[in-house]
This record gives C-alpha cells, structure tokens and sequence, in this order.
C-alpha cells in the first residue's frame, strides 16, 4: 500500500531555524538592541557564514548565521546580541572605500569588551566553552598589551564564529541607503532603557516597555483635573505633559516647569511625588500659564517675580485644598490676600535672602519659561485659550457649587475675562467724546422717505439744514524726530484720518515737530495718511508746535489736541483738552493729565 501524497510532500521540521527565530525573538525583547537595524542571511550558499561557528557580522549590517547549526534559543539570543554590539560598539563602521581587515589582537580584543559588556547587560546564555571573567581595559589597551606579549589561549577564539574571526569589512553594498550611525543609535536607546529602569525601581512604571501598563501619576493627575476639576479642566486639557530625564537634566528641572507659549508642562520623572503632591505641582504650573505670570513680569526681576507669584500660587492652592504641597516650596500665611505685584514689592528689599529660596525648577531657577523647549503650537490664540478656560472653569466650579474659591484667584479670573480695549477702540471712544460728529435736524416739513408705503402715518424727516453750521475739528502734533518709528507714524495717522472722516472732519490742523514747529495748516483728512510729507528728522521739541496751536487765531479754542510721539521728548504743557499716541513699551517723561493711547 503507497503513502498518501499529504504525508509524501510533508516538509521536515526546520529545527535550526525554529532555534535561530526563537533567539532572534528573545534579542528583540531589548529595547536598547532592538534599535539596532541590522539584517540576517542564513542561505545554504552564504559564503559569509562560519563553517564551525555560529554567526559572522559584516560592515553592511548584516549578520550571515549558519544555516544548519542546530544551538540553544538562549545561546542563539547571546550570539546575535554580540554580534549586534560589534554594530553598536562600532567595530565595524559602515564605508564606502575598501579597508584592509582588522588584526586577530585587535578581533580577539573587540570580542572580549562585548563579552565583558554581556556579563552586565545579560542576553540569553553564552556557550559553556567562554571564559566566566575578562580583563579590563578598551579595545586599543588590550590589543596593543597582546601585541608585545601575545593573545591568551582563553580570549583567542571568545567571538561567535568559531576559531574563525566574527567580524568583516566590506564596502557599502546598499545603493540608494545612507550609511547608518550604529553607535549612536544604540547610545540613544541604552539611554531610554536605562531611564525606563530607573522609572521601573522607583515604581513609575512596571514594565521596560515603550508604554507602560500603568499610567504614570502626573498623568493621573492631569487627568484627575480634566474628570473632576472644571476650575482647571479645560487648562489641563490643552496642556501637554513632557516627562523626560534628560531634558530635565539639561535645563536644571527639579520637579517641574511651565511654558505657557508652547502649553506644555516639563516634569522630572525622576523626583518620588505621590498622586496628592503631583496634583499640587500641576496645578501650581497651570495657573502659572492661565494667568499669564511670564506677561506679566514687565521690567521686574523675572526671578524674583515668580517667587512672589509662588507664593500667591501656593497660598491659593492651599486654601483650595488642592492636592497636597511638596515640602520645601515657597508659602507664607502672612502673605495671604496679596497680588503677586504687592508680594514682589515686599520681597525686592531683600534679594540675597530671596535669591536663596527655591521655586519648583530648582534654587536660583524660575519655573517660568522664557523661551518654549519644543515647537510652539500652531493655529493657537493663547490669550483666549488660557481666558476662555479659566472663565468657563470658574462658571462650572460656581454652578456645580464645588467650593469656595480665593477672592484674589476670582478677582484674576474676571480681570482676565474682560481684557483692556485695544488702542483703536479708545481713540476711537475719545473722539465720540470730543470731536463729535454733526447732528441732523428732524422737520415734518420734510416727509420722510418711509412714508410711501404708509402715507396716512405722518414722519418727520432728517436733514442738515442749508445754513451755515460752525464744523469741528481738532489738531495734530507730529513728533518727526529721528528716534520716531516709520510703522508708529503710519498706524497713528491712518487710525487718525479713518475716525475723523467717519465723523464728518473736514480738515484737520497738522504741526509736525522735531527741533523746531512746521505749520502744515488745515489739511483733508483723506490726506492725512496718504500725501501728508514729513518735515526734519532732527530732535525733540514738542512744546513750540503744541503753543503754535494754542496761540492760532484760526485755531477753535473748544477744538482737542492729540500728540504723537514715541516718548522721547521734552515734558510739555497743554491748556487744553489732549491725548497721547505713543507706541506699546513706550513711556512719557512726565505724569500725562490726558489719555494715553499705546499702538500695538
């Protein structure tokens, strides 16, 4: 009776390769080797291959194994790791010229640094015939010492190939691919493996995974924030957590520190907090970013001005019951109902004291943020993110009736929910004010235009009468000095022109000013922007045009005067209704007793 054809075409087990999958399975499981791109030949006419050992590395990153030996998962797994680690190590450099092949001191010696780095660093289980210690020192040492005394039996043949050398160089052999850096990308991965070790015994995390099982707790606590704090929920879900060592090392993070332009909180992964005390220092670093205390500095000490907004902070988040405060950080109950300004005042007078105290980056540090260490994000209004969340998360708490809240912390909120108006809009308000726009006079001896389709109901209409009508105007004083900014001067005269035409200005009187007047006279006020030409660009002197004005007989004596200057002038003196237009950071060498407009 014949076999059946199924059992006939039968293959037999491949039990080397089941062996060398297994091996390979169990080198993958290292992170910090598995960052190593390399590929494998086990081809039956591999002229690569060892004939007595295991497996032979070459320059283009190619393991060549043996395609029949038949070994031990764990001792397949030991051989592709030191193979992999010559890559690593740079044994055997990636070039595109011919090179002539490593010495045997040098190849016995290369093989006894990855052996020794294996002890430490285990991967499966190397063969019973290598030696269980090796000598110290680095590859150069130990080969030029074997030079004038020779290579012990026992470090001769420590590689995986046998009594054969384990490592070859060849010219680059892949057309099209960059040569790779396979010292620094396993440098780059030992790295994160030995961060995810330490994150794993200090109980961070309990796996070397790339994502861990568990949430980290500063990701708990954002997101406790974002489920059960509408105060800050909608600020915590904008914000981004950066937990990362190194970057903490780099820029001397102790525990954690905010950058509001890119909305991102960097944290330590290596400081111990508990859940409680990681709600704390988030909280602490969101209402940094909300109320915009790195805007706020202006010409303070930046340093000093986040200690005394620390201490608000803190005393806030205390009375709130958020979480529980770390120790060492900045509180004081004295300092209770104060701003951060009214705080900086009172710690200014000391600074070797203050300088010794210690914000959540670390002593001497800020944990504000001048400057983002990443990429900002795109496309985000920052101001109305951070108002809009704090604003909605004060309704909800409120609403929800979850507590109550610091009467300063409230006080910030609104004043943020109700930002200043822009320049434009209060010029504008002030020229409702003082140069009022023409009114028209309603007679019912002229019908109103609405009255066709309702001719029985009788309407008055409104019209301005023939007669003569005394019009409004007012003045300009234009600093054209050689310290005046191009773009303060076309913004200021465009706003200008734009409000007095939609009010009905004919003319507007025009003195250019820098160290003597220049009577423009009355000009259009379609002409103001657009072909007004500016006189000198010498120096300063405001008050001679501003008396110029004042003096006029053809000048009204009920008719304002706005002053454009960029702050650097003389102190001036008006008997009138005024204003200021000066650009944003700019600053008037008197106390103005009219508005003050800035150009943004």
């Amino acid at each position: 009776m014949s076999r059946s054809p199924a059992k006939k075409d039968k293959k037999k087990r491949d039990l080397a390769g089941e062996a060398f999958a297994e091996g390979m399975r169990l080198l993958r499981a290292n992170p910090a080797l598995a960052a190593l791109d390399f590929d494998t030949c086990r081809r039956e006419d591999c002229a690569m291959a060892p004939r007595h050992g295991l497996l032979r590395v070459d320059s283009n990153g190619t393991l060549h194994a043996h395609p029949a030996r038949i070994a031990d998962p764990a001792v397949w797994a030991w051989s592709l790791a030191h193979a992999a680690l010559h890559l690593g190590f740079g044994h055997v450099p990636a070039a595109k010229e011919e090179r002539s092949q490593p010495e045997r001191h040098e190849l016995a010696a290369r093989c006894v640094v990855v052996n020794r780095f294996l002890l430490t660093f285990p991967v499966g289980r190397a063969p019973d015939d290598l030696p269980l210690s090796y000598p110290d020192g680095d590859e150069e040492q130990l080969a030029a010492a074997w030079r004038r005394t020779g290579v012990p039996a026992a470090y001769e043949h420590c590689g995986t190939a046998g009594h054969e050398h384990d490592q070859v160089l060849v010219p680059w052999g892949w057309f099209g691919r960059q040569l790779p850096d396979w010292p620094l990308a396993f440098a780059t991965a030992l790295t994160r493996t030995v961060s995810a070790a330490m994150d794993m015994a200090g109980g961070r995390r309990d796996t070397l995974d790339a994502e861990p099982s568990r949430r980290r707790p500063w990701e708990e606590a954002l997101s406790w924030f974002v489920s059960s704090y509408p105060l800050l929920g909608g600020i915590a879900a904008g914000m981004k957590l950066v937990a990362d060592a190194e970057l903490a090392r780099a820029h001397g993070i102790s525990v954690a520190a905010v950058d509001a332009e890119a909305g991102e909180i960097y944290v330590n992964p290596l400081r111990r907090l508990d859940d409680e005390e990681w709600r704390f220092v988030l909280a602490h670093e969101m209402l940094h970013a909300a109320l915009r205390h790195g805007d706020r500095c202006g010409g303070r000490d930046p340093y000093l001005f986040n200690v005394a907004c620390d201490y608000v902070i803190n005393g806030w988040l205390r009375e709130m019951q958020i979480g529980t405060m770390p120790e060492g950080l900045l509180y004081d109950p004295e300092l209770a109902g104060l701003s951060a300004e009214e705080v900086y005042d009172r710690i200014a007078g000391d600074l070797r004291r203050m300088r010794r105290l210690a914000t959540l980056r670390g002593k001497g540090l800020g944990d504000i943020l001048g400057a983002p260490l990443g990429p900002p994000r795109d496309h985000v209004d920052l101001d109305g993110f951070y108002r809009r969340g704090l604003a909605q998360g004060l309704d909800l708490h409120q609403r929800q009736e979850r507590g109550y809240l610091p009467g300063g912390l409230v006080e910030e909120i609104r004043a943020l929910s109700h930002p200043p108006l822009p320049w434009d809009a209060r010029l504008a308000r002030w020229f409702d004010e003082f140069v009022p726009r023409p009114e028209p006079v309603r007679s019912y001896a002229r019908p109103s235009r609405r009255q066709a389709s309702t001719p029985d109901i009788p309407r008055a209409g409104r019209y301005f009468p023939p007669e003569e009508v005394p019009r409004c105007t007012f003045g300009v004083v234009l600093d054209t000095s050689g310290s005046m900014n191009r773009t303060l001067l076309g913004k200021a005269l465009g706003a200008i022109a734009s409000y007095a035409e939609a009010r009905d200005v004919p003319a507007a009187r025009v003195v250019f000013c820098d160290a003597a007047p220049h009577d423009a006279g009355y000009l259009p006020v379609t002409e103001i922007a657009g072909r007004v030409r500016v006189h000198g660009r010498g120096g300063t002197v405001l008050q001679p045009g501003i008396d110029l004005l004042q003096r006029a007989a053809d000048f009204p004596p009920t008719a304002p005067v706005l002053v454009i200057t960029d702050g650097w002038c003389d102190v001036l003196r008006v008997r009138r209704e005024h204003a200021y237009l000066i650009p944003r950071g700019g600053r008037l060498p008197f106390t103005a007793r009219g508005p003050v407009f800035r150009v943004s």
